[in-house]
C-alpha cells in the first residue's frame, strides 16, 4: 500500500503506529495531516465497533484506506474496567494524570497478586472495496501502587508487562513496541499487509 491514514487525533497513538508501519506501507499519515477529518464519537460496546467505525470514517472522508485503532486497560480487580472507557475513565475531558489517579485510589490496598491486568488493542483496516480487516493485540501485566517512568502516554507507569523489571514508562520505544498490545496487533496486521504484496 502506498497511502496508510491512521484514524487517530491521539499523537502517541498516531506516533507509535507510524513507526511500527515503516517499511511496509508507503506513506503513514494521521489525522494531524487531515484536520478537516473528525471521528465518530466512541460508543460503549467494543473496541472492535469503536475501530471499525474510526476507520470507516476516514475512509469515507479521505478515499483512502484507513486504520482505526481502539485500545483500553483491563483490570482484574475492576471487572475488566476501565475498558473501553479508559481514556476518559475520570470522566469526559480527563487527562492521563486524573486517570491514572483515579485507578490508582480504586486499587488502593490491594496487594500486588491481586493487580492483574492487560492491555488490549483492536487495529481495523478499512481498505479498497469497503473491506475491513481486523486484528487483536493483548499483552498482560500488572499495575504498580505508583507512577515509574516518563515515557509513553496514557496509563503507561503504571503497568508493569510480565516478564519485565520496567514499565512501559521505562522501557525504550523500540522495546515497548516489541511486547506492548498494540505492537502484537501491528505485527498482526504488517503480516497481513506483507501477504498481500508478495
Amino acid at each position: 500500500m502506498k497511502l496508510i491514514v491512521l484514524a487517530t487525533k491521539n499523537r502517541g497513538k498516531a506516533a507509535e503506529l507510524a513507526a511500527m508501519l515503516s517499511g511496509v506501507v508507503g506513506r503513514v499519515a494521521s489525522l494531524a495531516d487531515y484536520p478537516e477529518v473528525t471521528l465518530p464519537p466512541e460508543g460503549a460496546t467494543s473496541y472492535r465497533e469503536n475501530a471499525i467505525a474510526k476507520a470507516e470514517a476516514v475512509a469515507r472522508a479521505l478515499d483512502a484506506p484507513a486504520v482505526g485503532d481502539d485500545s483500553g486497560l483491563e483490570v482484574d480487580a475492576l471487572d475488566g474496567a476501565p475498558g473501553i472507557v479508559s481514556a476518559r475513565f475520570a470522566g469526559r475531558g480527563a487527562d492521563d494524570a486524573a486517570n491514572n489517579a483515579r485507578l490508582l485510589e480504586l486499587l488502593r490496598g490491594l496487594p500486588a497478586a491481586r493487580r492483574g491486568a492487560r492491555f488490549r488493542c483492536i487495529l481495523a483496516l478499512r481498505g479498497a472495496g469497503g473491506r475491513d480487516t481486523i486484528v487483536e493485540g493483548v499483552c498482560p501485566g500488572r499495575i504498580l501502587g505508583a507512577p515509574r517512568g516518563r515515557e509513553g502516554f496514557g496509563y503507561d507507569p503504571l503497568f508493569l508487562p510480565d516478564g519485565e523489571a520496567r514499565t512501559f514508562a521505562e522501557l525504550p520505544h523500540e522495546a515497548k513496541g516489541a511486547i506492548s498490545h498494540r505492537g502484537r496487533a501491528v505485527a498482526a496486521l504488517r503480516a497481513w499487509l506483507a501477504s498481500r504484496s508478495s
